[in-house]
């Protein structure tokens, strides 16, 4: 398999991270040699401190994530439920009130 400037371009944010595997960094390195215009971005991204691209995040974690939106949204669903409630309950006692006062 002929490796592209896109598949390369995928790994760039570990290769800059300093997160990729010393194979994958040989396989940049080499790759670079042969594109200078890819290779001159990736110079300037050095140069600019561009490093601080975000790296892939794990399963584990967008699973967590992901858990914790849904039971924040849970969260905020009953209490606006309960706020709901208590405004109506409390409509309806004021008026009720209002009710039984009123001369007849």
């Amino acid at each position: 398999m002929k490796i592209t400037s896109n598949v390369i371009q995928d790994l760039l944010p570990l290769y800059l991270a300093g997160e990729a595997h010393a194979d994958t960094v040989r396989l940049v390195k080499e790759y670079l040699e042969t594109d200078a215009e890819l290779a001159k971005q990736v110079e300037n991204a050095t140069m600019y401190n561009l490093s601080e691209i975000p790296v892939p995040r794990k399963k584990e974690a967008e699973v967590s994530t992901y858990k914790k939106a849904q039971w924040r949204t849970v969260v905020l669903t009953l209490g606006l439920a309960m706020i709901i409630v208590i405004t109506v309950l409390t409509a309806l006692l004021i008026l009720g009130a209002f009710v039984l006062a009123a001369p007849m």
